[in-house]
């Protein structure tokens, strides 16, 4: 059995910060012993999924003040509050720039590297752990861990060997799938949460913490598609109980509601699917009331409706669906003018196409279909049409301001940006990042019940809980009883 100090288990953004936080504040070594930290990451290379976020460029924070930030942060904030503080955004940005990583600052306040480059800041990180001591070993799949069988807490938390000997008794002993087995002092578990399981997140951490008697709170995706009715060809309809499969997920869930991306578009989907509309409101409405009203960008793809403002509403729409809700959004192309204004606009607009000369001999369908390319894009008009069969001049006002859809589905954790729910605010000590249950054990990034907005958010939750993870449990173990390491 390999013996470390500290063990982080997972190498994704969270892993990483974790090691160099740990390695950074680990207490000097005693004569003839080695403090280590390892990372045990299960994927063949560490910080697979950070190299597809921002669609490859990695927005890696966002620089607005607690304030601004924590609105952006779900479901409750105050459980990232002091490890926000421990490394701001700006910390963060300095720590890359002093590594020799340059950043960025761009429009809504997201910090990119200024390479564009998602693999210069694995990269980075990867570089700054293993100069912080750290040991970073791929392709571990971690099977079982067990905590300690004779541990106390005290100090607000912080484990105390009960023997000063350093038994097997008082250390975390973990089971990889190669049959290689490892114990430590204090584990940190950095496993991620359910989204895009081909980048090595498949909910290990959430079943392990089950099965430890802690609360888990229900996952289900965030920002990803959601899937109009008829956007997709195959699927089963509103009407019934479920849509797509239904399942449990890690968190004892059923999904139900789940459309996978792969299925294929309709006719409808397939005139939707590229178009990008700008500066748009989004109304969304559960049961037919309104919870949240947005602005911003939409962009249809062969997932469904996405863009920032799709992935913004996401989180509602889902939450919705799975608990049985009947789920509808309005698209307002109009958003800068009232209804009153849009339709006093689209007379003038019908009186100057009746004037031209070039509308002489044409029919009303031709001078309508001249109108809406007055209002428009040009690519739009096609899908428009498609979806409102049966507008017309009188009632075109009141549908270019709220073009509904119903909501049939989502894309699940297969290509969803961020796992919604996780590990309990109550079972962690904010202040460190420590489980309350079990001392000596930490946990930090997805895998927690925080995710946030689209725009750099979810990142930074990731960075600054594990760097509090890692230096938490590099601070706890100078508290400890000094006593030898157990021999290999």
């Amino acid at each position: 059995m390999k013996y470390s100090d500290i063990i982080i288990i997972g190498g994704g953004a969270a892993g990483l910060m974790a090691a160099i936080g740990a390695g950074s504040a680990m207490p000097s070594a005693g004569k003839g012993r080695q403090q280590r930290v390892t990372v045990l990451e299960k994927m063949p290379r560490p910080g697979r999924k950070i190299m597809i976020t921002g669609k490859g460029r990695c927005n890696f924070t966002n620089v607005k003040s607690w304030n601004e930030f924590s609105s952006h942060i779900h479901p409750a904030p105050g459980l990232l509050k002091p490890a926000f503080y421990s490394l701001t955004p700006e910390k963060l940005s300095e720590m890359f720039v002093q590594a020799g990583l340059e950043t960025v600052v761009e429009r809504g306040d997201r910090a990119f590297p200024a390479s564009h480059r998602a693999a210069d800041v694995v990269d980075t990180l990867t570089s700054m752990a293993r100069k912080a001591g750290a040991d970073i070993i791929c392709g571990k799949e971690t099977v079982t861990i067990r905590p300690p069988e004779n541990h106390t807490a005290d100090n607000g938390g912080q484990v105390t060997d009960t023997d000063g000997r350093g038994s097997e008794e008082t250390l975390f002993r973990i089971e990889c799938a190669d049959g290689s087995s490892y114990c430590c002092r204090r584990l940190i578990i950095a496993t991620g949460g359910l989204s895009y399981p081909a980048s090595g997140s498949t909910g290990d951490g959430l079943m392990w913490a089950r099965q430890n008697g802690l609360a888990v709170r229900p996952t289900f995706p965030s920002l990803t598609a959601i899937v109009p009715d008829g956007y997709k060809a195959t699927h089963i309809s509103r009407g019934r109980k479920s849509h797509g499969p239904v399942a449990e997920n890690p968190a004892g869930r059923q999904m139900r509601g789940h459309i996978d991306r792969s299925t294929p578009l309709s006719a409808r989907g397939r005139a939707l699917a590229g178009i990008c509309l700008k500066n748009t409101g989004l109304t969304v409405k559960v049961d037919g009331c309104t919870v949240c009203d947005e602005f911003g960008d939409i962009e249809f793809t062969d997932g469904g409706l996405e863009g920032p403002l799709g992935f913004r509403v996401s989180r509602k729409c889902v939450n919705a669906i799975i608990n049985g809700s009947k789920v509808s959004v309005c698209i307002d192309l109009k958003p800068a003018v009232s209804l009153e204004e849009l339709e006093a606009r689209i007379s003038r607009l019908q009186q100057e196409i009746a004037k031209d000369r070039r509308s002489t001999g044409k029919d009303n369908r031709e001078k309508f279909m001249i109108l809406l390319g007055r209002l428009m894009p040009r690519e739009l008009t096609a899908a428009f049409l498609l979806c409102n069969q049966g507008v017309d001049t009188e009632s075109l006002a009141r549908t270019l301001k709220c073009w509904k859809m119903d909501i049939a589905g989502y894309v699940g954790y297969e290509r969803c940006v961020i796992t919604a729910g996780g590990i309990d605010a109550s079972e962690i000590v904010s202040r460190t990042m420590e489980c309350r249950k079990i001392p000596g054990l930490y946990f930090a990034g997805e895998i927690l019940d925080l995710d946030g907005d689209t725009g750099g958010y979810n990142l930074h939750i990731a960075f600054a809980t594990g760097c509090l993870a890692g230096q938490s449990a590099a601070g706890s173990i100078s508290q400890d009883r000094a006593f030898p390491s157990p021999q290999a």
